[in-house]
């Protein structure tokens, strides 16, 4: 009896084995299901052209470092065999000091690789500069680091949303960014790189998603109790569902100096929402932009020849205030 209880549970582990395999080469496989709802994390899954420049030059340093590597690997085992001590071969040279040819060899190959890596470092590096467009009519989102929490504002669109950002599959991007709290740093692997950004300043980011999907965002610069939490979903869709996805996201709730304020203070997603007057979920903020110009301002409360006032206004310059140091849940 126990015998084929033993058996029953074996093949049910086996099964499910098999299920959970199944799933997983479906994933990597690409199926077009699967990878519509998984939420990407890495630039070895490419969503954009940005990333899969990325993913392309990794694949291209590997195989030139293959140069170097395989010969090491099967080179030793194989001198280990042939010299060894129970069947001595070759000649007994102790006199030997020199070989012209092994001497090319050692230090001419590490030479020509890391010309080669060099140079499409180089190439690399010119192809992916974040403030390069790549496109006409590119679609501007401009994004503000807050602790501990992202907000999207849509210019065009007079929207803004936290925790969120949606993009056109086929249209360029143009990400402006600041941050109204520490130095942080954006990064969207499966879309495009990582970029910094520091208070009264801003920095660029230009990326196209060339396919629908979702994306994890980060900041990847410690900021506090908060930054474990700090991340937001990226999702690319076809242009006329993007079309409804802003038509839609009209909110009754005003992004306003108040508002803002409310949202500058040291929270996550769920407390902020709790702030703004909505349920305590994980779901994202939508809001109607109130001033045109409130990121200029944003930026502009830290210059003192361009503030105006706007110091006092916008949350201030000051540290933010924290309700519950990022312990919502």
């Amino acid at each position: 009896m126990l015998k084929v209880r033993e058996d029953r549970v074996g093949k049910g582990i086996s099964q499910a084995a098999k299920l959970g395999a199944g799933c997983l080469l479906t994933a990597f496989l690409g199926d077009p299901a699967f990878a519509a709802d998984a939420l990407q994390q890495s630039f070895l899954q490419p969503m954009g052209l940005v990333a899969q420049e990325q993913s392309a030059h990794l694949l291209r340093v590997v195989a030139v470092t293959m140069v170097v590597i395989l010969p090491v690997l099967i080179g030793v085992p194989l001198i280990l065999w042939r010299y060894r001590y129970s069947r001595p071969r070759g000649d007994y040279t102790p006199e030997w000091e020199f070989s012209k040819r092994l001497e090319w060899a050692l230090w001419g190959v590490p030479v020509m690789v890391v010309a080669v890596l060099a140079g499409w470092l180089w190439y690399s590096t010119a192809k992916l500069d974040p403030y390069k467009p790549l496109g006409p009519d590119p679609l501007r989102v401009q994004a503000v680091g807050l602790d501990w929490k992202w907000l999207f504002i849509y210019p065009d669109q007079g929207m803004a949303t936290v925790g969120e950002m949606a993009v056109p599959v086929g249209r360029p991007v143009q990400l402006t960014l600041t941050t109204d709290t520490v130095m942080q740093s954006l990064l969207i692997a499966p879309l495009s790189g990582q970029i910094y950004a520091m208070p009264g300043m801003t920095t660029k980011l230009n990326f196209a998603a060339t396919r629908p999907g979702m994306a994890e965002g980060e900041n990847t610069q410690f900021n506090g109790r908060g930054f474990g939490r700090q991340k937001f979903t990226v999702r690319a869709m076809p242009a006329a569902d993007f079309a409804r996805w802003a038509k839609a996201g009209r909110s009754t709730i005003t992004l306003d100096e108040a508002a803002y304020a409310k949202l500058r203070r040291r929270s996550v997603l769920v407390d902020a929402r709790r702030d703004l007057g909505l349920e305590a979920s994980s779901e994202p903020i939508v809001m109607t932009v109130g001033q045109p110009d409130m990121f200029r301002q944003i930026v502009a409360k830290y210059h003192e020849n361009e503030r105006a006032g706007a110091a006092q206004g916008w949350g201030g310059t000051n540290n933010p205030d924290s309700d519950t140091g990022g312990e919502g849940r």
